[in-house]
């Protein structure tokens, strides 16, 4: 038989199979198939796209010279929106589909809709050590600029599709939080578009209200439209030791203990169990080792996750020197760990060798094709949740997420939180050592109700005065919410640059009722 025939006779199976168990069943219990057919495919194409799109620009030296009249556009459309009357709050008119969010804002359909197209690195100025960037180049994207030229930036939070907009406007983090804080702490000036029209430029010396207020605030302040983050010199490898220990109360010793140490250039823990993880130290190098190269990155290669838990189950150390990219984008492949409830069998060699150099799916279609089935499978029987708590308190949050969640692994990140004006910072006079406590993935505790127990996750991380990351479900109420945060500077500047008319307040965007 014909290889046509062959797949002609598959696909009609698989069509009489899909009718059979009904397409929604299909979509809802065997995602894999459509993921595997469709969302792969489709998420080259779109890759593709950027990706001819970003050499354009490159090859053009165009971005820099239509920078600013883009930025003019964005103007038009805010003083248009003044001269209908500013009867609707206004918000980017990027699809919500499009955020790596796992939620879809229903204000856009309600909100003045204000086009911002820019995507390109506009500078990279190598005395002052600072790139400038618009407001939707994605990390990927950065780090493939930057990386040749021998540069890279102190944080690079993981995901390729993370945008620097979503990364100062809500938060982000990375193995190297420690040293340098959360992305917004490598940022040192923004550029924005206020409620009437006007461009403004802030950084910690001019405008530095605007400045500390920016983060966190989730474009309720106004249109970013450029920023200008840190560089530092990039190097060829990370080399990654690797450390299983077992029992709680070592977990959070060793692990604060590597986490304090300026020496090491990233801090990581993958916690498996209760009583069972691995702590990850690596540092910069241009030296590696051939035999311990390891290509992580590499679409045949394991998810780094499961390659990591192979340290745990064989109960040894080990060392390994990872390309610098491949340690930047290592859970990008496998979504952390989320990919394997889509494509149970994604981590076999088989699977890998033949389709992994389409994974992974972007997370922006995942969200488009999930459908209302899905999204309240999720939304029941799914957490992805970030929270940022004291170090101090890491032992008593490790036990909460397992009593109230049961999720594994959990992602640990440590970063140094500096008592800077804002929304975020210790409750203190000093900076303090801070971890990101990341649950991906179907709970296992038994009568698991996402908003009891999700509700009393939060009280638990406001109780130690900790945080909540705004991309997830949050489902407090708004005096809650305003007791977690520092809502003072905030709502100053809302009152002084007459932000009320003009966007919602933070909450109203991001509380559960708001999106869907």
């Amino acid at each position: 038989m014909s290889p046509v025939w062959s797949l002609g006779a598959g696909l009609l199976l698989l069509l009489l199979w899909v009718r059979h168990r009904g397409l929604e069943a299909v979509l809802v219990h065997h995602r894999w198939v459509f993921v595997c057919l469709f969302l792969l495919p489709l998420s080259i194409l779109f890759d593709v796209y950027y990706q001819l799109r970003a050499w354009a620009v490159w090859r053009l030296h165009s971005a820099p010279r239509l920078h600013a009249q883009r930025v003019r556009h964005i103007q038009a459309q805010v003083r248009e929106w003044k001269d209908e009357g500013s009867k609707r709050y206004m918000c980017t008119g990027r699809p919500g589909w499009l955020t790596v969010s796992l939620r879809v804002g229903k204000y856009k359909k309600t909100h003045k809709n204000i086009m911002i197209n820019l995507m390109d690195v506009l500078e990279v100025d190598s005395e002052r050590q600072v790139v400038r960037v618009e407001p939707l180049v994605t990390m990927g994207q950065l780090t493939a600029y930057l990386n040749p030229m021998g540069w890279t930036i102190p944080v690079v939070p993981e995901l390729d599709d993370l945008t620097v907009g979503g990364l100062i406007m809500g938060t982000g983090i990375e193995s190297s939080s420690h040293i340098y804080g959360l992305f917004q702490h490598t940022c040192v000036a923004y550029e924005l578009v206020l409620a009437d029209g006007s461009l403004v430029r802030c950084s910690p010396t001019e405008n530095s209200d605007l400045f500390y207020a920016v983060p966190w605030s989730c474009g309720t302040l106004g249109f970013l439209v450029a920023a200008e983050i840190k560089m530092i010199p990039a190097k060829k490898y990370v080399k990654i030791h690797y450390k299983p220990v077992r029992g709680l109360q070592s977990i959070c010793e060793k692990f604060t203990e590597e986490s304090k140490k300026k020496e090491n250039s990233f801090v990581e823990g993958l916690v498996y169990s209760l009583e069972e993880a691995v702590i990850m130290t690596g540092v910069l190098t241009d030296e590696a080792e051939p035999s311990k190269i390891n290509r992580i990155g590499n679409y045949y290669k394991p998810w780094f996750f499961k390659h990591v838990e192979k340290y745990l189950k064989d109960d040894r150390t080990g060392t390994e020197y990872i390309p610098a990219r491949h340690y930047y984008h290592r859970h990008t492949r496998s979504i952390f760990w989320e990919l394997q409830d889509i494509i149970p069998f994604g981590n076999n060699p088989v699977f890998r060798y033949v389709f992994g150099w389409m994974v992974p799916p972007k997370i922006s279609l995942l969200k488009l094709t999930q459908g209302e089935a899905i999204r309240k499978l999720y939304e029941q029987h799914h957490v992805v949740q970030d929270m940022l708590v004291p170090m101090k308190s890491l032992e008593k949050s490790i036990q909460t997420f397992h009593d109230d969640l049961n999720v594994y692994p959990l992602w640990l990140c440590p970063f140094i939180l500096p008592n800077n004006p804002g929304m975020v910072h210790p409750k203190g006079d000093e900076a303090e050592l801070y971890v990101d406590i990341g649950a991906y993935g179907e709970p296992k505790r038994k009568q698991f109700e996402a908003r009891a127990s999700m509700r009393q996750m939060e009280k638990f991380v406001r109780s130690v005065h900790g945080f909540q990351m705004l991309y997830a479900d949050c489902y407090m109420t708004r005096e809650e919410f305003w007791d977690m945060f520092d809502g003072s500077l905030y709502h100053k500047l809302r009152e002084q640059m007459n932000c009320k008319d003009a966007f919602p307040e933070v909450y109203d965007k991001i509380c559960k009722a708001a999106r869907h």
